[in-house]
């Protein structure tokens, strides 16, 4: 055959085949032929004889992950591409800002107390407020007692003032509503109210029969008392132990209020009538017993007392049971005195007169507001 007609080489197999893949790196030719360089697409990077795997492309920042305008927050981290065959295949979650695995730890700040967004103060923590709901309790409470204390009062048609008139005017009854074992004990102790500290006994003798005050008491304290007026007059006489002495105890019942009883006690306060010689209690005498020869000219020692709580006048005069005179009488308030020299004091006879009339003056106020009568 002519030279003309001989057969065309075949084709190299990148001519053929554009878009086959490289054999950079996987060999030689066979039939040990020489390597050829191959062919590349126009833009395509160029690839060295080093590299075995196809390289990794940036990850574009995901859209979410902007941060708007005006924040103070950092956008995320572009990934890395990684090098060297032991680099991971995915992103590590620690480097991103969304990550539900963040190894940081949480901080938040309490809300400061004391104050609120408005700086009113407000109170601090649950005890306050405890402590507030108890005292609102407590006022519900004490105004609910009040209120039902007044209702109650106003049901009943008795006030403060009523309640206390009302036993101002109870005690000026007494002389007619309770025994007279009870306004005169039949035998009355006064734990130290002898010469010294030392107990007296004191045995009821005789007890005078309820009647006004005419003839009781000497003309100037008859005048003295007069503006109080005489409802009642009881009177018992006592002896004690040894019944060397003896001493007579009256309940005078007066007909005036609380305002004359008050400036009766403030006269004989202020003007000393108490004290006058010749504003003396006259005693009672009794037939038969050791007070029988107790008289005006045996009166030792006594003492007088104006009630402003009750319309009572208690006075005590003493005296030696056996009839003996006395020339100079002192008042029990100086007789009980330390040191006093005179006949009665020496005697004891201020503290016969005023222990039997503090006692007597007791048994009265227990009387007051208690009922006579008492259940069996």
């Amino acid at each position: 055959m002519p030279p003309s007609s001989a057969a065309a080489p075949p084709p190299s197999p990148s001519a053929r085949f554009p878009d086959a893949a490289p054999t950079v790196g996987r060999g030689a030719p066979r039939g040990g032929g020489a390597a050829q360089a191959p062919s590349r697409r126009p833009g395509a990077p160029a690839q060295t004889p080093t590299e075995t795997t196809a390289r990794l492309r940036p990850i574009p920042a995901a859209p979410e992950a902007e941060t708007a305008a005006g924040t103070d927050v950092p956008a995320p981290r572009a990934a890395v591409p990684p090098s060297g065959p032991a680099a991971p295949r995915t992103p590590d979650p620690a480097l991103s800002w969304s990550t539900p695995h963040d190894p940081r730890p949480l901080i938040s700040f309490g809300e400061p107390e004391g104050y609120d967004g408005l700086a009113r103060p407000r109170p601090l923590g649950g005890r306050p407020r405890r402590q507030a709901v108890a005292a609102a309790v407590c006022l519900v409470l004490g105004v609910g007692l009040l209120t039902g204390a007044v209702t109650g009062s106003w049901l009943a048609g008795d006030s403060g003032e009523d309640g206390a008139r009302s036993a101002y005017t109870e005690a000026g009854d007494l002389w007619h509503s309770v025994p007279v074992d009870q306004l005169f004990p039949p035998t009355l102790l006064g734990k130290g109210a002898g010469p010294g500290g030392a107990d007296r006994t004191w045995t009821r003798v005789a007890v005078a029969p309820d009647g006004d005050c005419a003839g009781a008491f000497d003309r100037l304290l008859a005048k003295a008392l007069d503006p109080v007026g005489c409802s009642r007059l009881l009177r018992a006489t006592y002896t004690d132990a040894t019944q060397s002495h003896v001493t007579t105890v009256g309940l005078l019942f007066t007909k005036a209020d609380a305002a004359a009883m008050t400036a009766l006690a403030d006269r004989f306060e202020k003007q000393g009538l108490g004290r006058r010689e010749d504003l003396m209690p006259l005693p009672y005498a009794a037939k038969d017993t050791v007070a029988a020869g107790f008289g005006a000219p045996q009166r030792a020692s006594w003492t007088v007392s104006v009630l402003t709580d009750a319309p009572v006048v208690v006075y005590a005069v003493s005296g030696w049971a056996d009839g003996r005179t006395v020339d100079e009488p002192e008042p029990a308030e100086e007789a009980i005195e330390s040191g006093a020299a005179s006949a009665p004091a020496q005697a004891g006879l201020g503290h016969e007169a005023k222990g039997l009339a503090d006692r007597v003056e007791r048994a009265l106020r227990k009387n007051i507001g208690t009922p006579t009568e008492h259940p069996s």
